[in-house]
């Protein structure tokens, strides 16, 4: 969209003034509509798999989540990298759909076995057999048909129809959010479960596939030898990355149920959760932004706009959320009916040190992401890579004695190496440049925010969510007063009468 690509609103024509504010109001719809689809899911869904843990166990759930953890590691053999490449090349050239994807399509289903046969030999290398293997293989099924449906909304990020993709990035959840609760009455064992979340994955796909054929008209596969090792070769900087992510991001979770115990994983899944939770907004508006600026890739000016406006996007909403859970983080718990005051102690301690790592994201995760989509992919994975020596180091020293909050801990000092290293690489190697005033309001900001919440604590004893409201009010003024969002943009964004 080339109203990005212009100068900050008052310079030039005032057409393409005009112009930009068209752009920006319609790119903001686009991330409002999938903040709404997502924020009337993916809190159900929250609560739901909360009552699975409390159902099922600490120790069983611990085992399930540590199986997906390490599925979501291997599983970047699956794809390659083809997904961030594919939204990339189709983003900047539209005729790459039609020349590649007839490949490319059979290509990533092909990878897909691949990968399944890869997670069931590192499982059993890592110890997992039997049942626990069959588990993982199931696990590791519907995983592969998630990310299979992620290529496929790849096209539609692409083409800039972000509203359709927003729908199908939660239609995952929403099924299976409706089979748990079938299940819920009927008896939920741990065989149901994981077949509920098979069922809703295989639905998704088809689904996706059958509505980038109707958009985009049916692809016909055409395997080319040449145009697959073409793909694979350029794709290879983000299959690096999104492994070397997946690793970052996962490998916590499966040390720490093969290295302390399924117990201490599934405190630390009670945790993350909530952190999972929280992060699917970046998550979701990220991609978002990945196409823009893929869409501008020699235009220093339009990614500056663009960077940001979504600074302020991924960064506000989350320095209300983390204050809340740093101050009233023990409500999010109240459906482990089955857990002892200590186990949930122990879950909000590992919540709260996690929730600084979500603070550490909601700063610095969008200049990865300008890095990413500049082809800048080789530094990030360097990058990457790094933390997760540091990481493992880490875990290989305190997870055997100190365990859930000691994963909390690493995850966290990671965070912050991973996240001063995008700084120096977004300052030395693109001409966008690192805003440190807007970091800096930013900052300060969340500083007011959370004193005035510590005000109010002090010698009251109000309800947490009347307090949480107070706050909310509290933080708007303090948006208003620092400038970070001015009426007039709010002006802008409100509909015409």
């Amino acid at each position: 969209m080339r109203s990005f690509a212009h100068p900050a609103p008052g310079v030039g024509h005032p057409f393409l003034f005009l112009s930009y504010l068209v752009g920006i109001k319609r790119f903001f719809g686009n991330i409002s509509f999938v903040v709404l689809l997502n924020l009337l899911v993916k809190p159900g869904w929250v609560v739901v798999e909360n009552l699975v843990q409390d159902r099922l166990g600490h120790a069983t759930f611990g085992l399930v989540t540590a199986l997906s953890a390490l599925t979501l590691v291997v599983a970047a053999l699956s794809d390659l990298g083809l997904t961030p490449y594919a939204v990339q090349r189709v983003a900047a050239e539209p005729r790459f759909m039609a020349e590649t994807f007839p490949t490319l399509l059979p290509l990533r289903g092909a990878l897909n076995f691949v990968a399944l046969a890869a997670m069931l030999v590192v499982g059993w290398v890592l110890g997992y057999r039997g049942y626990e293997l069959l588990l993982l293989g199931a696990v590791g099924a519907a995983l592969l048909l998630a990310q299979y449906g992620q290529f496929l909304r790849g096209t539609l990020q692409a083409h800039q129809k972000f509203n359709t993709d927003a729908v199908l990035s939660v239609l995952e959840k929403f099924v299976l959010l409706g089979a748990v609760l079938v299940l819920l009455p009927l008896g939920l064992t741990l065989p149901r479960y994981v077949g509920a979340r098979l069922g809703a994955a295989a639905f998704t796909v088809v689904l996706t596939y059958g509505l980038m054929t109707r958009l985009f008209g049916r692809v016909k596969y055409r395997w080319q030898g040449p145009v697959a090792r073409t793909a694979l070769r350029a794709s290879l900087p983000f299959a690096l990355m999104t492994l070397l992510y997946g690793v970052n991001e996962r490998i916590d979770m499966v040390m720490l149920e093969r290295l302390a115990s399924p117990t201490e994983a599934g405190y630390y899944a009670g945790a993350y959760r909530w952190v999972d939770a929280v992060m699917m907004y970046a998550w979701t508006v990220l991609p978002l932004f990945f196409a823009k600026f893929a869409s501008v890739p020699n235009d220093a000016g339009a990614q500056r706009q663009l960077l940001m406006f979504g600074q302020r996007i991924v960064t506000l909403p989350m320095l209300f959320i983390v204050a809340f859970i740093l101050f009233r983080g023990e409500v999010v718990f109240w459906q482990f009916t089955h857990s002892t005051p200590a186990e949930v102690a122990r879950m909000t301690l590992c919540l709260k040190i996690l929730f600084v790592n979500v603070l550490v994201h909601a700063f610095f995760a969008i200049y990865s992401t300008l890095l990413t989509s500049t082809t800048h992919e080789r530094a990030v994975s360097w990058l990457v890579a790094l933390s997760i020596f540091l990481n493992i180091g880490l875990n290989l020293f305190l997870l055997p004695h100190y365990g859930a909050v000691a994963a909390s801990l690493d995850t966290l000092l990671c965070a912050v190496a991973v996240s001063v290293g995008y700084l120096v690489l977004v300052a030395r190697r693109t001409g966008v440049g690192v805003p440190f005033r807007l970091l800096a309001r930013l900052l300060l900001a969340f500083g007011l925010l959370c004193g005035a919440w510590y005000g109010l604590q002090y010698g009251l004893y109000l309800r947490w969510w009347v307090e949480a409201g107070i706050m909310a009010a509290v933080f708007g003024l303090i948006v208003l007063g620092t400038g970070l969002v001015q009426r007039k943009e709010i002006r802008e964004l409100m509909p015409k009468r």
